[in-house]
């Protein structure tokens, strides 16, 4: 059986006391993600499926690390199909800004799109080498100068508004994607924190509280992520896309997108 939880729910409880003394009822807020089921957990998800905390890390780390890789070459046709438009076979959707952009506008100029690592390639020093520099799960096409104004930023709250952004903000050390790449964001980003944990010569990446982690091979906010990660559920689109990875690419799955829930039971 998936993992389940107790959606933790502010009730309103003695609503008719709390009329009396002229109270406010507390709004609902945000719980965890609902568990869910999917067609691999009797498969793909086997030795994961009713595990948590670090029992449940360990086991999706050994599943997704059976992955084929491909060379940062190979990212920029293969983005082409995982991030096409489903409304424009010609375009891609880019990350950030949400903008549907020609699949040729590839490069580094000015209305360009490029190969966003979302996962910092400097927080842990892996660059572009084959393995997390590649990582289809984590690499999108964005603006190339949206691309530029997050750079390496940890992730938050807060900002002024990113210019072509899409609603994303931005301040001296974070970045907020627009609302709808939220939880994208911080379902690849706990990804690569399972996939890459330093057994494989690389930097044992984790995601944590701070802002400004430089080169440490750590990207925050978690907490934020978590409530990204729930207030913004898998789309049609993100599960496609971890799909066309799985069948054509790497195959390999990133397990939040099939299970968001997982989020909280490891975090």
């Amino acid at each position: 059986m998936p993992v389940t939880h107790t959606h933790r729910w502010k009730t309103p409880a003695l609503a008719v006391s709390a009329l009396l003394v002229g109270l406010t009822l507390p709004a609902a807020t945000a719980g965890p993600a609902s568990a869910t089921t999917t067609s691999y957990d009797s498969t793909y998800y086997k030795n994961a499926v009713g595990k948590t905390g670090a029992s449940l890390k360990s086991s999706l780390h050994t599943i997704i690390s059976s992955q084929s890789k491909i060379s940062y070459a190979a990212v920029w046709d293969a983005l082409k199909v995982t991030d096409q438009d489903p409304n424009n076979s010609n375009n891609v959707i880019l990350l950030y800004s949400g903008v549907s952009r020609a699949k040729s506008l590839n490069g580094g100029d000015t209305g360009d799109w490029n190969r966003e690592h979302v996962w910092a390639k400097s927080h842990g020093d892996f660059g572009e080498v084959t393995g997390p520099g590649t990582d289809l799960h984590h690499l999108r096409p964005a603006d190339v100068q949206v691309n530029s104004i997050r750079g390496n930023k940890d992730f938050d709250n807060g900002g002024s508004t990113v210019s072509g952004g899409g609603g994303s903000l931005t301040d001296s050390d974070s970045f907020e994607p627009r609302d709808a790449d939220k939880g994208d964001v911080a379902r690849m980003i706990l990804y690569m924190a399972v996939r890459y944990d330093g057994g494989d010569g690389f930097a044992d990446l984790e995601p944590n509280e701070k802002v400004n982690n430089g080169s440490n091979p750590y990207i925050g906010k978690l907490s934020v992520l978590k409530q990204w990660n729930d207030e913004d559920p898998p789309s049609a689109f993100e599960e496609k896309r971890n799909q066309v990875i799985y069948d054509t690419y790497q195959h390999n799955r990133n397990p939040f997108i099939d299970h968001p829930e997982w989020v909280d039971a490891i975090w």
